[in-house]
């Protein structure tokens, strides 16, 4: 075992642990050995000619831990080649927020590429909140800066480029070439990427006025982000896009009272407290009208109103519709994108090959064709373009999971984005009014709220101890902010099981003697990577020693292969209200959610945890299930 500083350009630390020649993430292979049920599986093995530090770190019989703990300035070198570790980490971040019901399915999709939307995907507002916000993310900011590049040229501020673009439409125009021109131009900008900044050269959004195509103060007042709309000052890569998205969504009134209030964000445990006290946020828009209509002496009740439910689940339906409908969308943006500027281990020629090839056959019909005829597309008749066109392109959140992967065939995940850290504000902050009686009214009745929740929650400790389940799940589900959670990753993880405290273990390599509850026989002895749940504090000790084999007999609550995990849920800590009301009330200290495993034949649920997204992410990419998001 090896200790070293990153930064330094020493050898990372690298955990021991058991392996196998046989087995495939300890295996050295050629890319032509490789096989896999997905591409995702494949691509994560190949040996590529540039390396990042995972692949550098190539599969051993230990774990590399690449930096789980350091900033981002002790982290000097790419993570994965091909992508800057802002990119990679903006895209684990997202793919945190889009991702957190998963099942393994038995085949792989005719995309060749997992994870891919279930056709019975659970709606709710909370998700389409999520699917919004990827929406303005992803591609409102794409066409926010599209729209303004349209009026930088129409402005003719810049006069050599304006004038060359109008040179040549108007000569393709008499020509009557218009058509063909504008699909060379397009094939011309899939086969190069440098004549996309050549000919669109980048400028940051917020300075661009969309109306003159001249500079604009930005809206934040002050240009600290070039991808976002306001220009506000971030301080990790999209971190103002991703604010932007969420406070829109918050700000529009006329969204979904539900998906503002977040309900059921990231699943709801069983028996959550105060799910039951508190009255749902989107009953107080139609106990308003309700009100109303009793006051013309009309009844509200549903015995005698026989259209409330059925308008209520048309309305739900017609959302999750809508949801996938803007969620089809915008995988097919995210394909274009990955097409045009693909990311390794993904192909570089195929997409580029594949869409001049369309291009040109649309190129050399144009020639031909009038461009009238343009006018009436027959789009019904297109196929599905994830499985044709776009096949093998991934989505943002394929491609996270691909990179995921990469991390894990190499013996070193990849460390998580660094702590979303606040916006800049300026140094001169505007003094706070004196408070008025009904501020004083409001605080009162915060304390109150945030004394009667802490007290209620210290009271489940106690019942938690006697064996109450309900009490179980809520134990240590409050944390104090910046709080430093030990142990955090890349193998072990702090959690609790059943209100016990502990250590959640990926013990890599271990055979299935080891890993078989003892009343089970031993019927072979392959190597796989186990997940098991320890109360030995002794693995909180550096170094750590993962395998289960190290414990005290008695303190392994529970253990199972990876390969068997079917389902895995992430689930709020208290509930969608039970967090609004602890957000709200109880200062200095955040509501820690958890994490629910699932076999063919057991749950196991996992709460207070921290780091519970990167465990998931370690779970979702360690083993080779086809996983589908729900």
């Amino acid at each position: 075992m090896s200790l070293r500083d990153p930064s330094k350009n020493a050898e990372p630390v690298s955990y021991s642990s058991k392996t196998s020649g046989n087995d495939i993430i300890g295996a050295d292979r050629t890319t032509t050995e490789i096989s896999g049920p997905t591409d995702s599986h494949v691509l994560s093995q190949v040996d590529q000619d540039e390396k990042g530090l995972a692949q550098k770190a190539g599969a051993t019989d230990t774990i590399t831990d690449l930096g789980w703990d350091h900033s981002p300035a002790e982290i000097n070198e790419r993570l994965v080649s091909g992508l800057e570790n802002d990119d990679l980490w903006m895209l684990i971040r997202r793919f945190n927020k889009q991702i957190y019901y998963v099942k393994a399915v038995p085949d792989a999709p005719m995309q060749r590429l997992d994870l891919n939307r279930a056709e019975d995907e659970q709606f709710s507002p909370d998700k389409l909140r999520a699917t919004l916000e990827r929406f303005y993310t992803t591609i409102v900011v794409s066409l926010t800066a599209f729209v303004k590049h349209i009026a930088r040229l129409r402005s003719w501020r810049e006069r050599p480029r304006t004038s060359a673009f109008c040179a040549v439409y108007f000569a393709a125009w008499a020509l009557d070439l218009l058509a063909p021109t504008v699909f060379a131009v397009l094939i011309v900008l899939v086969i190069s990427p440098e004549s996309r900044t050549s000919l669109f050269p980048p400028a940051p959004i917020a300075l661009v006025d969309k109306d003159t195509g001249g500079v604009q103060k930005p809206k934040a007042g002050v240009l600290g982000s070039h991808d976002s709309v306001t220009g506000a000052p971030e301080n990790m890569k999209g971190e103002a896009a991703e604010q932007e998205a969420s406070n829109l969504i918050t700000s529009v009134a006329s969204v979904a009272v539900g998906s503002v209030a977040g309900k059921h964000d990231q699943g709801t445990p069983q028996d959550a407290p105060i799910e039951e006290s508190v009255p749902d946020a989107m009953d107080i828009v139609s106990s308003t009208a309700d009100a109303q209509t009793a006051a013309h002496g009309e009844a509200t009740d549903e015995h005698h109103d026989k259209t409330r439910q059925p308008m209520k689940d048309t309305v739900y339906n017609g959302a999750n519709i809508s949801m996938r409908i803007l969620s089809d969308i915008i995988d097919t943006y995210e394909r274009f994108g990955n097409a045009l500027s693909p990311t390794p281990p993904f192909s570089i020629l195929t997409p580029y090959i594949r869409l001049t090839a369309v291009l040109s056959v649309a190129f050399l019909a144009s020639l031909v064709t009038s461009s009238y005829v343009l006018e009436y597309p027959r789009w019904e008749r297109l196929l599905e373009l994830q499985n044709s066109l776009l096949k093998g392109i991934p989505t943002n959140a394929q491609l996270t999971l691909t990179l995921l992967r990469i991390g894990e065939a190499n013996g070193a995940p990849l460390p998580p984005p660094p702590s979303h850290a606040l916006h800049q504000t300026p140094s001169s902050q505007p003094r706070s009014p004196p408070p008025t009686w009904l501020t004083r009214t409001i605080n009162l009745f915060r304390n109150t709220t945030a004394t009667s929740l802490e007290s209620k929650l210290a009271m489940d400790r106690a019942r938690a101890a006697i064996g109450s389940s309900r009490a179980q799940g809520r134990v240590g589900v409050l944390h104090k902010k910046g709080r430093i959670t030990l142990p955090s990753g890349p193998i072990q993880y702090d959690a609790r099981y059943k209100g016990k405290r502990g250590v959640v273990v990926i013990d890599q390599f271990q055979s299935e003697s080891e890993s078989q509850p003892q009343s089970q026989p031993t019927t072979t002895t392959s190597q796989h990577p186990i997940l098991y749940f320890t109360t030995d504090q002794s693995v909180r000790l550096s170094p750590p020693t993962s395998s289960i084999s190290h414990r005290p007999k008695g303190s392994v609550l529970f253990s199972l292969p990876v390969s068997d995990i079917t389902e895995m849920r992430k689930i709020g800590g208290l509930g969608w209200k039970g967090k609004l009301v602890a957000g709200w009330a109880v200062g200095g200290k955040e509501v820690v959610d958890g994490l629910v495993l699932t076999t063919g034949t057991q749950s196991f649920p996992l709460t207070a945890m921290k780091m519970r997204n990167q465990l998931f992410n370690r779970l979702v990419a360690v083993d080779g299930q086809v996983w589908e998001s729900v």
